[in-house]
């Protein structure tokens, strides 16, 4: 199973996701987190960045995940491939290739999580903390979720304390295994 945790910067996918990790943990989950790969791009990013930086951060992310997804049951991403491509479409616009590519990439999610905005971005050393430019990302992928037809999670935004129940709570019917209440030979 692949949870994609999605929504603009700066807006607690990174802190949830360690929560949800530590919170199936407690349940003896085998997982990986695939943490967000634009922290470790040698190309600019955030306001500044490319299409040769966003397209790193795209191929790295999907990498990661594969890699994950071959030695865990569960994988908890830090961003999906949609709203990595948001940070592309805001800098050069869409790109045919990718949008083909996403098309195909984006059914190996089994959840989508989107995390709204609920504050301002603060600064953490790497991501902007223009309110605008978050806003900016939430559209486009806000656009992208409807044009194709995602159903995502939706956490609501005046309830942080909660979502990583919320989360917890959408999953587990999906991971654990549901018990006969009787066995069906009447014999046992």
């Amino acid at each position: 199973m692949k949870i994609g945790m999605v929504g603009s910067h700066g807006v607690g996918k990174t802190t949830l996701c360690f929560e949800v990790a530590a919170a199936l943990k407690r349940r003896n989950a085998d997982l990986e987190m695939v943490r967000e790969v634009a922290r470790r791009c040698p190309l600019p990013i955030n306001q500044e960045t490319t299409v040769a930086a966003q397209e790193w951060i795209l191929h790295t992310q999907i990498a990661s995940e594969i890699e994950a997804e071959a030695g865990h049951e569960i994988v908890i991403c830090d961003r999906s491939v949609l709203d990595n491509y948001c940070y592309l479409v805001y800098s050069a616009g869409s790109l045919r290739a990718w949008e083909h590519f996403l098309d195909h990439w984006m059914p190996t999610y089994d959840l989508l999580v989107h995390v709204p905005i609920s504050e301002r971005p603060s600064y953490d050393g790497v991501r902007a903390v223009d309110p605008a430019f978050q806003k900016q990302i939430e559209l486009l992928l806000e656009g992208m979720i409807a044009a194709r037809s995602l159903s995502p999670l939706r956490l609501n935004p005046n309830s942080r304390v909660n979502w990583c129940r919320t989360i917890v709570d959408a999953l587990l019917p999906r991971l654990e295994p549901t018990l006969p209440l009787f066995s069906e030979d009447p014999e046992r």
